[in-house]
């Protein structure tokens, strides 16, 4: 039986009422966005923009997602089933916070579970930490019922989690056992990608039950609107190939999504719905619009997409590529991938090379999404290399210890770079140049409100 703590039934007596927003959290989140405290404020209310924070951490980045501010990144680490190396994932969760990740997701499914989070929400400070419950309910689940695992033992881990800190959770809670059944029925070429969403589809079919955070639901919202801690809706049935895109099964997880996110909002819980993996250029723009205007607007959580399935070694492009358009389209949240998924489970250069090509289709995104208040980078860097300033250039790059090694990987003490070397347009023109003025990062960030037009001198 689940553990009923004396607040839970002051909360049953008294019904849900919306947890306080801090006041100090919302003028921090406008002040590193850019963007008005009433702004911030209206959209936490109404479910636009969650902010993480499990009431359990401390010292966390302020990390908030939703509309009108930047696109956030998220890696995902965790051991498998068959590579269980603590020290290789705690190695990951460095590099992704040293390379800027916005989150980290524990994806483990081998080793001490326990353990293996614990470790890794102290290798992830001080950013926010997300994980996959049902994994854990599963392999445990398994090993000690089989398959006739308890409908609250999938919720008794979920409270386990929140009350080591985990600050939001992949629940699989829009795959109805309806729903499983048809996937399995269907003509998809790949009826279920999600490992989540396969365990719960097994779960449901084997135990003729419906999906358990369904049937505990109202308990669930409880224990997240107590912990502070945000749902994100898993997509179970994403397409997992291009062929099986915006088919009748992930528009019905979608909308059943989109359905209890509103309901999560109106009970005073934060939630964002997790979106597809696979689909073609064309329909990522109509993906990311159809989703806001299903859910009134509530954060998107993107993995990719990716646009291509036949990218092996080199997913983390055709996944940047999706992301970019995804991003510019409005959504919220993208989930990296790196070059060995499909393959194998990547090491920490690996995620190193996922988190910057997702980080720059982000950035990519906003320049469209955000305008000026993404471009000052953009900005300063082309500054910097209109006048040859390779210690600025480097500096800005996404990885300055990779691009001062290209910088030098050719013998020469050149002012121009080794592409061009004398031959430089700006060493053939610089006679012309020396006394230009009027240009400056600031007249540079009004160009880019203007869509990019200048005035002839």
């Amino acid at each position: 039986m689940l553990y009923i703590h004396k607040y839970h039934i002051l909360f049953w007596l008294f019904g849900m009422s919306r947890r306080a927003i801090d006041e100090g959290v919302i003028k921090g989140v406008a002040s590193a966005e850019g963007v008005d405290v009433d702004f911030v404020r209206r959209g936490v209310e109404g479910g636009r923009i969650v902010v993480f924070g499990n009431v359990r951490r401390r010292g966390l980045k302020l990390v908030a997602i939703g509309e009108g501010l930047s696109t956030k990144v998220n890696v995902n680490i965790g051991t498998s089933g068959t590579v269980v190396d603590i020290d290789m994932e705690v190695e990951k969760a460095r590099v992704a916070v040293e390379y800027g990740s916005d989150t980290i997701m524990n994806l483990s499914t081998g080793g001490d579970l326990d353990e293996v989070r614990k470790r890794l929400i102290d290798a992830s400070k001080p950013l926010p930490f997300g994980t996959v419950p049902t994994y854990q309910a599963w392999i445990e689940g398994v090993a000690r019922y089989g398959l006739s695992i308890p409908s609250d033992f999938f919720i008794s881990v979920v409270e386990k989690q929140l009350r080591d800190g985990v600050d939001f959770m992949t629940i699989h809670a829009g795959i109805s056992k309806e729903l499983a059944e048809k996937a399995l029925k269907s003509n998809r070429l790949m009826p279920i990608v999600s490992r989540g969403g396969s365990m719960l589809a097994v779960w449901m079919l084997e135990n003729n039950s419906e999906n358990p955070y369904i049937k505990h639901w109202d308990y669930l919202l409880e224990l997240f609107r107590e912990y502070n801690a945000v749902i994100s809706l898993g997509d179970a049935l994403r397409p997992g190939t291009i062929f099986d895109a915006h088919d009748e099964l992930q528009i019905a997880e979608l909308v059943n999504n989109a359905r209890l996110a509103r309901d999560a909002i109106s009970k005073g819980v934060q939630v964002m719905i997790e979106g597809p993996g696979h689909m073609t250029l064309d329909k990522v723009v109509v993906d990311i619009k159809l989703m806001k205007s299903l859910s009134g607007g509530v954060p998107y959580y993107v993995l990719g997409p990716l646009v291509t399935d036949a990218a092996a070694g080199y997913d983390h492009i055709a996944s940047a590529i999706g992301a970019a358009i995804a991003s510019a389209a409005g959504a919220d949240l993208i989930c990296y991938l790196t070059p060995s998924e499909h393959l194998g489970l990547p090491n920490p250069e690996q995620v190193k090379e996922g988190l910057i090509a997702a980080k720059i289709a982000a950035h990519a995104g906003d320049l469209v999404k955000l305008g000026s208040r993404a471009g000052r980078v953009d900005a300063e860097m082309s500054m910097a290399r209109a006048v040859l300033d390779w210690e600025k250039q480097i500096k800005l790059s996404p990885d300055p210890k990779k691009a001062l090694a290209i910088r030098t990987q050719f013998e020469g003490n050149l002012k121009s770079c080794t592409m061009c070397g004398q031959y430089c347009v700006f060493l053939l023109l610089d006679k012309w140049l020396k006394n230009r003025g009027g240009i400056s990062v600031e007249s540079l960030l009004k160009r880019l409100e203007r869509g990019g037009a200048y005035e002839l001198v």
